[in-house]
């Protein structure tokens, strides 16, 4: 009869090295990923600007992003994981015009606001799903549109009629 070998397996080795070797790999990959989204955070902080919303009598800030161009426009909230909850993001068409929006290749459920050159809010799409690109009307012309987290509209109390401020708005 002979003894159990007290030698460690050398497959059990073998194995440990790569299970290490691949945490290493993804730690480094995790790591980088985690770099790259704080560098994109930092340069969007640069741009935000204030946009104030007043409803009965009551004003909430947010600090947005502006989407001024046809390209910033088309790209918007898309692809994007997290959106703070004292953020959002302004679409500016520059005039009045017919509008409808849509959640391609947006993660993040959303609340839409339809707001007029003069500011006044015409109507609040709640809580437009996530990947659905079923066309969203304004359902009359307007000038820009304001997306936030869905709910948010809802829990501060925001209807038609109320009013936005911000810098491009006269």
């Amino acid at each position: 009869m002979t003894e159990p070998s007290t030698k460690p397996n050398r497959t059990k080795w073998i194995v440990a090295g790569i299970v290490i070797a691949m945490l290493g790999v993804s730690g480094i990959s995790l790591g980088t990923n985690l770099a790259r989204e704080h560098k994109k955070e930092a340069a969007v902080q640069d741009t935000l600007e204030r946009l104030e919303i007043v409803s009965d009598g009551k004003s909430q800030v947010f600090m947005v992003e502006v989407m001024r161009t046809g390209e910033q426009r088309a790209k918007g909230l898309m692809f994007r994981q997290y959106l703070p909850a004292d953020r959002g993001m302004l679409f500016d068409f520059d005039r009045e015009e017919p509008v409808a929006m849509w959640m391609r290749n947006t993660y993040l459920p959303l609340d839409m606001v339809f707001i007029k050159a003069d500011g006044t809010i015409h109507r609040i799409h709640e809580r437009a799903q996530p990947l659905d690109e079923t066309s969203i009307p304004a359902g009359a012309p307007v000038r820009f549109v304001l997306e936030l987290n869905a709910g948010t509209a809802a829990k501060l109390g925001f209807k038609a009629g109320d009013r936005v401020r911000h810098s491009l708005i006269k």
